[in-house]
């Protein structure tokens, strides 16, 4: 069963920078799609960036120009560098993975994992953007 850890959360002012981290073990390490969503308190989930396993990515339309996913198969690791954030971006990040992806990449931030997809979600880790 594969495992997905997440790290690299904190708080930073508008305007900072922040990289998560998003680390899979088990025993499935070559996920289709891996990505992040991220839910604020009282919004609806949303896709920020995903990543397949032939390198193409996909990004939320407010973060596109900001954030950057990038991945390092050696590592079983999937990175998101967030850069210019502003407080709107505040809100629990979590990692996901599905295998096999069963969308587009793009449809899978958009939508989400599939409902018949097997998937895996981290326990998240909290970003905080101060003005």
């Amino acid at each position: 069963q594969v495992r997905l850890a997440e790290s690299g959360g904190g708080s930073v002012q508008a305007g900072g920078s922040l990289r998560l981290s998003c680390t899979a073990s088990g025993t499935a390490k070559n996920n289709d799609c891996v990505g992040w969503f991220r839910q604020a308190p009282g919004k609806a989930r949303e896709g920020v960036a995903g990543i397949n396993s032939d390198g193409y990515t996909s990004y939320g339309s407010s973060v596109k120009g900001r954030f950057t996913i990038s991945k390092d198969n050696a590592r079983n690791t999937v990175y998101l560098q967030m850069n210019s954030l502003v407080p709107e971006d505040t809100a629990m990040y979590y990692c996901a993975a599905e295998s096999p992806c069963l969308n587009s990449i793009s449809t899978w931030v958009f939508l989400g994992p599939h409902e018949y997809g097997t998937h895996t979600w981290g326990k998240g880790t909290q970003v905080t953007i101060s003005s």
